[in-house]
C-alpha cells in the first residue's frame, strides 16, 4: 500500500511537470476572479494572524462535525455528550476571546 500511495505522489508531480506551463504569457498572468491586476512576486508572507483564524476556523469545524452522531445518539450517551459540547463550546470562545484581545480580525 505504501508503494501504491508513494507511486501515485510521484505520478502526479511527473504529470504537473510534463503538462504544466512553461512561459509565463499575458494570458497565464490575467487577474481571475477578483478583477485586480496580479502584483508582487507571490512570494510575500501571510500575517500571521491570517494562521492564528484559520486554525481556530479548522478546530471549530472539525470539531463540529463530531457534534451530529453525539446529538443522534444523545440519549445513549447521557449528560456526558452535552457537557462535552459545552466545554468545546467555551474553549472555542476563549480562543475567539483571545484573537479578539490579540486585535487579529481588525484587517487594516
Amino acid at each position: 500500500m505504501l508503494l501504491i500511495a508513494g507511486g501515485i505522489g510521484v505520478l502526479a508531480v511527473v504529470v504537473s511537470i510534463l503538462l504544466g506551463p512553461k512561459k509565463p504569457s499575458a494570458s497565464k498572468l490575467m487577474p481571475y476572479e477578483s478583477g485586480n491586476d496580479p502584483e508582487g512576486t507571490g512570494r510575500e508572507r501571510f500575517p500571521v494572524h491570517f494562521y492564528l483564524v484559520a486554525m481556530l476556523f479548522i478546530v471549530f469545524d472539525i470539531e463540529t462535525a463530531f457534534f451530529y452522531p453525539l446529538a443522534v445518539a444523545y440519549q445513549n450517551v447521557g449528560a456526558f455528550a452535552f457537557w462535552e459540547m459545552v466545554t468545546f463550546v467555551i474553549l472555542v470562545l476563549v480562543g475567539y476571546f483571545y484573537i479578539l484581545k490579540k486585535g487579529v480580525l481588525e484587517w487594516n
